[in-house]
């Protein structure tokens, strides 16, 4: 099995990560960090093979993290989840050594596709340094294995959706005692507003959320919405 640290400031994010990992064959959760202190002290404790690292982070930066792992002997693999898509933090990265950037929001299946490079790569290393292999060849096909295909879109998501923010609406709704408006979910979850209520259209569009209409004295009623239970 491949432990694996998942590590973002936010927590029902690192939760749906989570949950993205257990869904791979031979991997599994080791721990969750929501804060650069937290991380390092899961790498020092360890098991970690790989460590799924945000980069906006309350204490440190996830190249600070990467680093710091580094400096104090560390070897556990990264792979880049992030919101950050700048040319200059994906260049910083790479010459940390992460294996692997992924930008939010993401599916599973790109998630998946990458989990599966990384194992790959540990196959093909371990095979090479069994056998001994030197050379040109041996080192292609390392390189090699770290090749992803392009990931699909979900199924039954809209361009432009991501089954990570699906599902971050999905749990607060489920939580939640009453129904909800897209302001309150924006607050709840992170996101803006627009986003949340293009969210919250698409699945009550899809019979997953039910709407309902709160009339105040003045304008228009406002849209609420509620988990509707399988």
């Amino acid at each position: 099995m491949i432990d694996v640290l998942v590590v973002d400031d936010d927590f029902r994010v690192a939760e749906i990560n989570a949950k993205y990992v257990g869904k791979v064959p031979g991997f599994r959760v080791a721990a969750r960090a929501h804060s650069a202190a937290q991380a390092l002290a899961a790498v020092e404790r360890g098991p970690v093979d790989l460590v799924l690292l945000d980069h906006y982070l309350p204490d440190r930066t996830g190249l600070e993290i990467v680093h710091r792992m580094r400096e104090q002997g560390h070897g556990a693999d990264v792979i880049m989840i992030t919101a950050a898509g700048d040319v200059t933090t994906v260049q910083k990265a790479m010459r940390l050594g992460a294996l692997h950037y992924l930008v939010k929001p993401f599916t599973f299946a790109a998630l998946r596709s990458r989990l599966d490079s990384y194992a790959a790569l540990r196959r093909t290393v371990d095979r090479v340094g069994d056998r001994g292999l030197t050379g040109q060849e041996q080192v292609d096909r390392i390189f090699g294995a770290l090749r992803t295909a392009p990931a699909p879109t979900a199924p039954g998501l809209p361009s432009g959706h991501s089954e990570p923010t699906t599902d971050l609406i999905c749990d607060v709704l489920h939580g939640a005692d009453h129904p909800l408006s897209a302001h309150e979910v924006a607050a709840r979850t992170g996101l803006s507003r627009s986003t949340a209520q293009r969210y919250l259209r698409h699945l009550e569009q899809a019979g997953r959320l039910r709407l309902s209409l709160k009339y105040g004295d003045t304008g228009r009623p406002e849209h609420r919405y509620a988990w509707v239970a399988p």
